[in-house]
């Protein structure tokens, strides 16, 4: 495997502080040989419990990477929770943040393919009680970090709040528009310093026509870009799946700059996207542009592909160095 666009020793070298606020959840996830149509039933294999939620992964991710990280959300009084919390302690997240709540835990029903494909369905629980008055109570330890990684899967009200919070004290605000809006409130727009979406998510976000054979090579990125600075934002990511990716960054010389995928025998993609952002949050906590941090994160969620599950299948620097350096 090629690793000179990305010098995956630096992997070693991460730092600086990341707080990410939003949801954790427990996977129950079941894999088949094909996914169900509408009203069918398929054979599946063992049901399996694995750590998720799109904001616990972005924090397992970056924290495995070396980041200080410390996760704000809330769990609740279910079993569930204690099994999401010790698991991103093993990963060395700071924990002691998060609000424990009555009732259950975030969770998630998973099904993964053969071709490691996969359907999610979400039930928010917990999730849905991560408030503004929890978050303005830990203003302190939100506006010490270097950036601040936000998703949806948290009250809009409370994303909006924290990214206003946090960028408003000079940090940096990422927001993973997922699961994706089109109706993203003027605030949280004004407050978020570096956007990521996939490719259709772009599309749709910025009134864009998607190229009609899926060829995102031969794609308008500078009209993406003029398109998203007129929204206020500056920067993004645009991930193509497995083509890679596109960083658009009107703060940098190479406004356009295309991120080569990394090819790897994919079992299970499900949590790839957040090791993607959780990459690219440690990479910023340490000070690195945002297309080195997306190059990193290139070779951080192919690694995340070759094994199942979500966070279960997140490497650390020397795991991800001796699969891809072998």
């Amino acid at each position: 495997m090629d690793t000179t666009s990305f010098p995956l020793q630096l992997l070693e070298h991460m730092h600086g502080t990341v707080a990410v606020v939003g949801s954790m959840n427990v996977d129950y996830t079941i894999t088949t040989a094909r996914l169900p149509e509408p009203g069918e039933t398929v054979a599946g294999g063992p049901l399996e419990l694995l750590p998720g939620g799109k904001s616990g992964n972005q924090a397992a991710a970056a924290a495995l990477l070396g980041a200080d990280v410390r996760m704000f959300g809330a769990v609740g009084s279910d079993s569930n929770a204690d099994f999401l919390l010790d698991h991103l302690a093993a990963a060395g997240v700071d924990t002691s943040h998060v609000r424990h709540v009555d009732g259950p835990s975030g969770l998630t029903v998973i099904t993964v393919d053969a071709s490691a494909e996969n359907t999610i369905v979400y039930s928010a629980g917990s999730n849905a009680q991560v408030s503004v008055d929890y978050v303005e109570s830990k203003i302190g330890e939100l506006t010490g970090a270097d950036v601040l990684g936000l998703c949806l899967e948290s009250p809009i009200e409370t994303v909006t709040a924290c990214a206003r919070m946090c960028h408003e004290a000079g940090v940096r605000v990422l927001l993973n528009d997922s699961p994706f809006t089109a109706d993203l409130p003027a605030e949280l727009i004004e407050h978020t310093d570096i956007l990521l979406v996939n490719e259709i998510e772009m599309a749709q976000l910025l009134d864009l026509q998607a190229p009609a054979d899926d060829d995102w090579s031969a794609f308008d990125w500078p009209l993406a870009l003029e398109r998203l600075e007129a929204l206020g934002i500056r920067q993004a990511v645009v991930t193509l799946g497995a083509d890679g990716s596109v960083v658009l960054d009107a703060t940098a010389d190479e406004h356009v700059t295309r991120i080569a995928p990394v090819r790897v025998d994919a079992v299970d993609t499900t949590g790839c996207g957040d090791s993607f952002m959780g990459t690219v949050l440690a990479g910023l906590a340490s000070g690195w542009s945002l297309a080195a941090s997306a190059r990193a994160a290139a070779y951080v969620s192919a690694y995340a592909a070759s094994g199942r599950g979500a966070q279960a299948s997140y490497g650390t620097p020397a795991q991800i160095r001796a699969k891809f350096e072998a």
